[in-house]
């Protein structure tokens, strides 16, 4: 008996229009919440729960027909519920819009998404292709991009590094710790309250960066614990070795991955590792059609103008087995949030 063949069918208009419509929704919602981050509505409601929208408009100083208009978008979008004559905020939309300390927070990148410089800027350059670098950023978007940082900091500072074999405890008992691409300092100040003991060394690129690390840290009383280098990263030299040297969500960034490891190798102590925090970029279609896949799709935009993209978490176990990194290992922290690890031979 010959076995049938089952035919393909093709997805009718029907079955395809709520894709395009959820699109559009999608885009809705994240502008609603966008306008109740600016608009200081989401934080009125946290502080002042079962508002109407005429006391949330009294409050803000807002039109209160406009203040209705904007509270049906978000009780649509499931970022707020009726409560009683009014509205409050969603179980936990708080902690995920609100609470820049928790390292489940996503509300910066509401703003980050809608900064002139990832879709706005890459459309300006479709036909040229004109790159450009952090320099030539606004401070505004390095502040979006230090506060979207910031959670990936708090899974990785002490948790992530928990995860490494014997990191941890190198780091109670005090050692020289090097954050690579530490942009603004949030990465800085939570290794050296952390660590108490460790000596901490940021370096970054971006001299607008340093300079907001530099006060960062002096807010923190910390200036005199961590040292300070502005350099690229293919040309950082640190003449003290490290026993550890971390990169967070900036190793897809460097403009040569592997001299830069190469950098990295030459900074570290015999036996010191190297922890890359990072994106896991999905390297299938069904990945990149998951909602972490589409998130990142959307990072690729701003990505793209400085000349990178984001990197498959295997492709850090390359690049470690490439320059002689030994007990390789990695960890999954969230759908969007992966570690890779490895340590410099010790000398024979």
């Amino acid at each position: 008996m010959t076995a049938t063949v089952p035919t393909r069918t093709e997805p009718t208009l029907a079955d395809t229009a709520p894709s395009v419509l959820a699109l559009i929704a999608g885009y809705v919602g994240h502008r609603t919440v966008a306008i109740g981050l600016r608009a200081g509505l989401l934080r009125q409601l946290a502080a002042a729960p079962k508002s109407t929208a005429d006391e949330l408009a009294e409050a803000l100083d807002l039109d209160g027909f406009y203040v209705s208009v904007w509270c049906r978008a978000a009780v649509g979008a499931g970022i707020l519920e009726r409560a009683a004559s009014g509205f409050r905020l969603a179980p936990h939309m708080d902690t995920l819009l609100l609470d820049t300390s928790s390292p489940a927070y996503a509300g910066g990148v509401f703003g980050v998404l809608e900064a002139p410089e990832v879709f706005g800027r890459f459309e300006e350059a479709f036909a040229s292709g004109e790159r450009m670098w952090w320099e030539d950023t606004s401070p505004e978007w390095i502040a979006a991009v230090s506060g979207t940082g910031t959670p990936f900091y708090t899974r990785l500072v002490p948790g992530g590094l928990d995860r490494v074999p014997g990191l941890a405890e190198a780091l109670a008992a005090g050692c020289r710790v090097v954050d690579t691409a530490c942009g603004a300092g949030v990465g800085l100040v939570r290794l050296a309250t952390t660590y108490p003991r460790c000596t901490v060394v940021g370096v970054d690129g971006d001299r607008h960066s340093i300079e907001r690390a530099r006060a960062r840290l002096a807010e923190a009383g910390l200036g005199d614990r961590v040292e300070l280098v502005h350099s690229a990263l293919e040309d950082m030299e640190i003449t003290t070795p490290a026993r550890a040297v971390v990169n967070n969500i900036s190793m897809h960034e460097c403009r040569d991955i592997d001299r830069v490891t190469e950098n990295v190798t030459a900074a570290l102590e015999p036996g010191g590792w190297f922890v890359i925090s990072d994106f896991p970029f999905p390297d299938t279609d069904e990945g990149l059609r998951t909602v972490p896949g589409r998130i990142m799709s959307g990072i690729q935009f701003f990505e793209a103008q400085i000349d990178d993209q984001l990197l498959p978490r295997r492709a850090y176990d390359e690049l470690l087995t490439r320059h002689g990194f030994t007990d390789l290992g990695s960890a999954q922290l969230t759908p969007m949030h992966a570690l890779t690890w490895g340590r410099r031979p010790a000398r024979g």
